[in-house]
C-alpha cells in the first residue's frame, strides 16, 4: 500500500475554487448579500493559515498549559460563533452557550482522551487539539441550529415545549443524517484522511465509528443544556 500522502500545490489548489465561484454567484444574486461570503472565505484562509504556525509551534513545545490555553481559546470562540444567527443577542445567551458548549464537548473529549485513546501524556497535542476542534465545532454548530429555531419558534408564537422538541430534533438532524450516510454515501473527514495517508481502512473505520459518536454525544449533550437554560425565560 502507497503510505505516502500527495501534496497539494497552491496553483492546483485553486481548482476547487471553480465550485466556489459558482456558489458565490448564486449567493449574491439570490441573497443580494456581497459581503458575508467573501468574509467568511477570508476568515477561513486567514486562520488556517495562522493555525497552520501556531500548531507547528504547539507540536514541537512540551506543554500542557498552553494546550489548555488553546482549547480555552477555541471554547470561547466557538460560544461567540454560536449566537451569530441569534437576533436578540443577550449576554445571558452567550454564557449560557458557553457553559453548554464546555459542559458537553469537554465530557465528551474526557471519554475519548482517558477512555477511548488513552492517550500519554493527556495532552499529546496532535490527537487532542484536533479531536477537541472537531468536537466543540460540532457542538457549536449543533447549539447555533437550535438557538435559532428556538428564537424563530418562540417569535411565531409556539410554547416553549414545543419549541423545545422542535429545536432540539432540528439540532441533531445534520448528525443523524451522518449516521445514516456514513460509510454508504460518504467517508468522512478524519477516514479519508487516514486512508489518504495510508492507514489500514479496518484502524480508520474503528476511529471514525469514534468520531461518529463523539459528534452525536458532544452535541446532544450542549443542545439540551442550552435548551434547558432557557427555560426560566420562555416558560
Amino acid at each position: 500500500m502507497n503510505t505516502s500522502i500527495y501534496n497539494i500545490s497552491l496553483l492546483n489548489l485553486l481548482w476547487v475554487m471553480v465550485p466556489v465561484a459558482i456558489v458565490i454567484v448564486i449567493y449574491i444574486r439570490w441573497t443580494q448579500d456581497k459581503m458575508t461570503l467573501f468574509y467568511a472565505l477570508f476568515r477561513m484562509l486567514i486562520q488556517l493559515i495562522l493555525i497552520g504556525y501556531v500548531l507547528t509551534y504547539i507540536f514541537n513545545v512540551d506543554s500542557p498549559y498552553l494546550v489548555l490555553l488553546i482549547l480555552s481559546v477555541m471554547l470561547i470562540a466557538a460560544s461567540i460563533i454560536a449566537m451569530r444567527p441569534v437576533e436578540k443577542r443577550l449576554n445571558a445567551f452567550y454564557l449560557y452557550a458557553f457553559i453548554a458548549i464546555f459542559i458537553g464537548s469537554v465530557f465528551t473529549l474526557l471519554m475519548v482522551v482517558f477512555g477511548v485513546l488513552s492517550l500519554e501524556p493527556w495532552y499529546e497535542p496532535r490527537y487532542l487539539i484536533p479531536l477537541a476542534g472537531m468536537i466543540f465545532a460540532n457542538a457549536m454548530n449543533a447549539v447555533s441550529i437550535a438557538a435559532e429555531r428556538l428564537e424563530s419558534e418562540i417569535d411565531s408564537g409556539n410554547t416553549y415545549i414545543n419549541a423545545r422538541v422542535i429545536s432540539y430534533k432540528a439540532a441533531l438532524i445534520p448528525r443523524i443524517n451522518i449516521l445514516f450516510a456514513v460509510g454508504l454515501v460518504s467517508l468522512p473527514g478524519m477516514m479519508t484522511g487516514q486512508i489518504l495517508s495510508g492507514v489500514d481502512p479496518l484502524i480508520a473505520v474503528r476511529y471514525q465509528i469514534m468520531v461518529m459518536l463523539m459528534i452525536l454525544g458532544s452535541a446532544g449533550i450542549s443542545v439540551a443544556i442550552y435548551l434547558m437554560f432557557l427555560k426560566k425565560r420562555y416558560a
